[in-house]
């Protein structure tokens, strides 16, 4: 799903205009990436988490020189779904798996051509 169907469901379930339905869209998301940049978690009932998450500064190598190189401190965003979406998925997912039935395979002929 793209940010443009967002907008057209929007437009469709809730009769808001493309650009209000656009404008709406922005501000949600605008509003998620500036909590993220100041750490701050995000949780959505029903959906899942996003956490930011802060890993120290090491030394790595280069693997193919074996030279140490120090790599900086920097921060990480993890989504966690939540127990409802994850338990909805896959339940649909069974639901899909259930529906695909395997094709017979076909005997094998006993007689042969000469």
């Amino acid at each position: 799903m793209l940010k443009s169907d967002l907008i057209a469901i929007l437009v469709a379930k809730r009769q808001l205009t493309q650009k209000q339905a656009e404008m709406t869209i922005e501000t949600i998301f605008d509003s998620m990436k500036q909590a993220l940049c100041r750490g701050d978690n995000i949780e959505i009932r029903g959906l899942g988490a996003f956490h930011v998450k802060n890993y120290q500064g090491y030394n790595g190598r280069n693997p193919k020189t074996g030279e140490v190189i120090p790599v900086r401190p920097k921060r990480g965003i993890l989504f966690r779904t939540g127990k409802e979406l994850r338990d909805r998925v896959n339940r649909a997912g069974q639901a899909a798996n259930e529906a695909v039935k395997p094709l017979p395979v076909p005997a094998k002929s006993e007689t042969g051509t000469a």
